[in-house]
């Protein structure tokens, strides 16, 4: 295959390119509201939000330094060997041009990832040498760097020092599934153990404990199950304290022929229905870290992935009649979080009711009657 490069760019049609290319990666922000979701700006480059550790909001400045790879990840448009412009930006250029960016108060912080040139630590000291110097140059604010897979713990260390937060995207669930996405990575060696080391160096009373930590799954490349993706999940948060999980759908046609998310009749492999898996993949991580449900209490079918045409909440209460009804006027927090059409501001208000002496008689006591609320009648007791 022929790979074309296109001869001495600008420094602005190359960022034009990797701030374009940098879409791929969506572990810096999610989508929960409508404020988080990503837009471009006027000039096209890529704006994420991203929802800061004291509740604040800043806007991302997002690219790669460089989207020609030495790796072969069957489910990146950008894998080595694939027809794309190849550029790549020198971290002075990087700099430069989001400090125009910064002073011109269009963005407030940087996600910066990169292809992998050369080596993980190669690129890694491209990645740490741009955000050196915003911080040499006096930036005092948000730098996500992203994590290379197969880089040095030095490599890493310098990372965290630099960064408020960094991620190593996981891609998938389990060895097995890995290797049908890629050759020239070890899944144990390159990913999971700098997960782990990363994990390790911001635990709670350490040098970069301040320092937040997140990744990605690619849904659908693999052929794995919800339920692999789930459980990884969970260890994720429980055993290794990763503060976001975030799950990206497979683009079809965006990779190799030969992925199994790219062979057809297997479930949930067409490009619609892996977005709506994506989705309930990130309804059921909400329900993991904002409902205090556990990861073997989610609605799986018999393949073990999640409905595609019922929410998990709801799939839950369908499955456990015994639970329902919930007390409006007597069950505790946790119970009325349960309830479909429920959720915490509306917990709180009737919560805030009960503890100024209201009784809740009906549904329109919360409010308007809306979808969301006749939903939660037929699971209320009044």
């Amino acid at each position: 295959m022929m790979v074309y490069i296109r001869k001495n760019p600008g420094a602005e049609e190359r960022l034009s390119i990797l701030s374009n290319d940098s879409r791929y990666d969506l572990a810096c922000a999610c989508g929960t509201n409508d404020d988080e979701h990503r837009r471009r700006s006027k000039e096209g480059k890529w704006i994420y939000p991203v929802v800061l550790p004291n509740g604040g909001t800043t806007y991302l400045f997002k690219t790669l330094l460089s989207n020609e790879c030495v790796n072969n990840c069957k489910y990146c448009p950008l894998r080595a060997g694939s027809d794309t412009d190849r550029c790549a930006l020198s971290p002075e250029e990087l700099a430069g041009a989001f400090i125009s960016y910064y002073n011109a108060r269009r963005v407030s912080g940087l996600f910066l990832s990169s292809a992998v040139t050369g080596s993980p630590d190669i690129t890694m000291e491209r990645i740490n040498r741009s955000a050196l110097n915003l911080r040499r140059a006096g930036f005092r604010g948000y730098i996500h760097l992203k994590v290379i897979p197969g880089a040095s713990e030095a490599a890493i260390r310098q990372s965290l020092s630099l960064a408020n937060a960094v991620s190593l995207n996981i891609e998938t669930a389990g060895e097995n599934n890995f290797k049908h996405l890629s050759t020239t990575k070890d899944y144990l060696r390159d990913i999971i153990r700098p997960i782990e080391m990363i994990s390790r160096l911001t635990a709670k009373g350490s040098r970069y404990a301040g320092v937040k930590q997140t990744t990605q799954f690619v849904v659908g490349a693999s052929g794995e199950t919800d339920k692999e993706i789930i459980s990884y999940s969970w260890r994720l948060y429980k055993e290794l304290g990763l503060n976001r999980v975030y799950f990206s759908a497979y683009q079809r046609g965006a990779g190799s022929p030969e992925l199994p998310g790219e062979r057809s009749g297997l479930a949930n492999s067409t490009s619609r229905d892996l977005l709506v898996r994506e989705h309930r993949l990130y309804q059921t991580d909400w329900l993991i870290r904002k409902y205090g449900f556990r990861a073997d209490e989610i609605p799986l079918d018999r393949d073990g992935n999640l409905s595609l045409g019922t929410d998990p909440k709801e799939m839950w209460a369908k499955s456990h009649p015994e639970f329902f009804p919930v007390n409006i006027n007597r069950d505790d927090r946790g119970r009325l979080l349960r309830v479909p059409g429920l959720g915490h501001v509306m917990v709180e208000r009737i919560l805030s009711l009960r503890k100024n002496g209201a009784r809740v008689g009906s549904i329109e006591k919360l409010g308007r009657r809306n979808k969301l609320l006749t939903k939660a009648e037929r699971y209320l007791a009044f």
